[in-house]
């Protein structure tokens, strides 16, 4: 359909938390398949609608990242209502420009959402799969892979992101 502009920190929209999802509608199919475009285009395995600017509790994810079968899986008003476990893995955001860290999450989770037609979905995921749903998740509470870092590494992160913006003008 459209690729979407990726807004990126320090943009106020990634700080929202996202409005559940009431209406299963035409709107909210053409806005899932633009997510999924700009997911592709970036290209990424996870993308939550902030992140082109639309504070609604939506997620694409796509683990293998294969714009070929686009075997895309749609999350409307997810909710991780289960984890244990934990894992340290490496992440990155397509919102956060430059930046890459190892991040401390579940390591297995439960989750409750919504499909496109508003149907009820659950599901246990686990490991890297895992990691992308609390990364996208996260997201739509307004929260960012960085809040998971220590202090002086998000300001080590800000400093630099200062000299990155600077540079583009």
């Amino acid at each position: 359909m459209a690729i979407r502009e990726i807004i990126t920190f320090p943009h106020p929209v990634l700080r929202q938390k996202a409005e559940t999802i009431t209406e299963f509608d035409d709107a909210l199919k053409t806005l899932v398949e633009d997510m999924a475009d700009t997911m592709y285009k970036a290209p990424g395995v996870g993308l939550a609608a902030n992140q082109i600017g639309i504070a609604k509790r939506v997620v694409v994810i796509d683990p293998e990242a294969d714009e070929e079968k686009r075997d895309y899986l749609v999350l409307i008003n997810p909710e991780i209502t289960q984890g244990e476990g934990s894992m340290v893995g490496e992440e990155g955001c397509l919102s956060v420009l430059e930046c890459y860290d190892k991040v401390k999450r579940f390591q297995k989770i439960h989750v409750t959402a919504q499909d496109i037609e508003g149907k009820p979905l659950e599901f246990d995921a686990e490991d890297r799969f895992a990691r992308i749903i609390q990364h996208e998740v996260d997201h739509l509470l307004g929260k960012l892979f960085i809040d998971h870092l220590s202090p002086l590494k998000r300001t080590l992160y800000k400093k630099k992101l200062k000299k990155i913006l600077r540079n583009k003008q």
